[in-house]
């Protein structure tokens, strides 16, 4: 998919893609440059282990984060199998 650089510097990454990625307004990216073309990716979220008020460890994130739902854990597993 072709896309411009406007006068800025900014790239638009087409919908399908962010649709695809689940990529929406103020998510950070790691961009490098590998072997002369760019990649860009999601930055990692970080995460730390905390005990919940049972005793049980569970990440954490340091931002807030959308629900994680059956339908994306489905979803995942469903890529992992093919």
């Amino acid at each position: 998919m072709r896309t411009t650089i406007d006068r800025s510097g900014r790239v638009v990454v087409p919908k399908a893609f962010r649709d695809e990625l689940g990529l929406q307004g103020g998510v950070e990216l790691e961009i490098v440059l590998v072997d002369g073309h760019i990649e860009i990716e999601p930055a990692p979220t970080p995460m730390r282990l905390v005990q919940d008020e049972h005793g049980h460890w569970v990440a954490e994130a340091d931002r807030p984060m959308p629900p994680l739902t059956q339908k994306m854990v489905r979803d995942v597993l469903e890529q992992i199998r093919r």
